[in-house]
C-alpha cells in the first residue's frame, strides 16, 4: 500500500468537514480523507440511529444493498465486537470462527471490502454508538506499519466526523428505549440468534399471536420500522446480549 506519512497534511480536508452543511458534503469529504489516507475505503457508520443505520463511505452500492438485504447487521462480528470494546479493533482481533461470520467475510472480500480493517468505536450522548472504519488490501506487515503511523490522525478525525454528524442530525438520537419486557427481551433475542418465528412460538411455548404482540410491542417501544430494525437496535444499544 502507498505509505501515509506523519508530514502527509489533511488540515484543508478537515476544514471542509467542518464546513460540511449536508451529508452529501460529509460524503465527499471522507472519499477525500481515503485518499489522503491511501486505503481502499473509509466508513463512518452511526449504527444505532432514530432513523436507521446511518452512515457515508466508500462501500460499493452493490455491498451496501447486499449488507442490508441479507441483514448482516445482526452477525457482523465488526459490529457485534466494537460494541464491547471502546479503543480501536484491528479486525484480525475480532471472533470470525462461526460458520456465520466466515460466510460474512467471504461475502465482504467479493464486494471488495478489503482483508485488513481497523474500526474505532465512538459512544456519543444518549446511548449513541458510531463505528469509523478504515479498510485496505494489503500484507499484515504493510498493514502494521500504516497503523501505527496513522492511528492517533485516524482517532482524531473520526470523532471529528462524529461531532459533524450530531450536528447535522440534531434530532437524530432516539430517547431512552423504555425497558422490554423479559418476554420481549428473550422475543427478540431469539429472532437475533436466526430462530423462525415459529420456532420461537414454540422454544416459548406460545402461539405465534402471542408472539406477534410482544414483537409489535418491543418494535413500538423502540421505535423500529419493522422486526429487523427493531431486532438490529435492540443489539446495538445492548438490550440484549447474544
Amino acid at each position: 500500500m502507498t505509505r501515509y506519512t506523519k508530514i502527509t497534511t489533511f488540515e484543508p480536508t478537515l476544514g471542509r468537514l467542518e464546513n460540511a452543511s449536508q451529508l452529501a458534503d460529509v460524503q465527499s469529504v471522507i472519499e477525500e480523507f481515503r485518499d489522503v489516507f491511501c486505503v481502499d475505503h473509509m466508513v463512518y457508520h452511526w449504527v444505532n440511529s432514530k432513523c436507521g443505520r446511518l452512515g457515508v463511505g466508500t462501500y460499493s452500492g452493490a455491498w451496501v444493498s447486499r449488507y442490508i438485504q441479507q441483514s448482516y447487521i445482526r452477525i457482523d462480528p465488526v459490529i457485534l465486537g466494537c460494541f464491547q470494546r471502546f479503543h480501536p479493533v484491528d479486525w484480525k482481533d475480532l471472533d470470525w470462527s462461526s460458520k456465520a461470520a466466515r460466510a460474512f467475510q467471504a461475502d465482504a472480500l467479493d464486494h471488495g471490502v478489503g482483508r485488513q480493517g481497523l474500526s474505532i468505536p465512538i459512544r456519543g450522548p444518549k446511548g449513541q454508538y458510531a463505528l469509523f472504519t478504515i479498510s485496505h488490501n494489503a500484507s499484515d506487515e504493510a498493514w502494521a506499519g500504516f497503523i501505527e503511523i496513522a492511528r492517533r490522525d485516524l482517532i482524531l478525525i473520526a470523532h471529528y466526523f462524529n461531532k459533524k454528524i450530531l450536528d447535522i442530525e440534531a434530532e437524530g438520537i432516539a430517547a431512552p428505549s423504555p425497558a422490554l419486557s423479559p418476554r420481549e427481551n428473550e422475543t427478540l433475542t431469539f429472532l437475533a440468534l436466526g430462530y423462525s418465528r415459529g420456532q420461537v412460538a414454540h422454544t416459548l411455548c406460545i402461539s405465534e399471536n402471542t408472539l406477534r404482540v410482544y414483537i409489535e410491542s418491543a418494535r413500538y417501544k423502540l421505535g423500529a420500522a419493522n422486526t429487523t430494525h427493531a431486532v438490529s437496535l435492540a443489539v446495538s444499544r445492548g438490550l440484549i446480549l447474544l
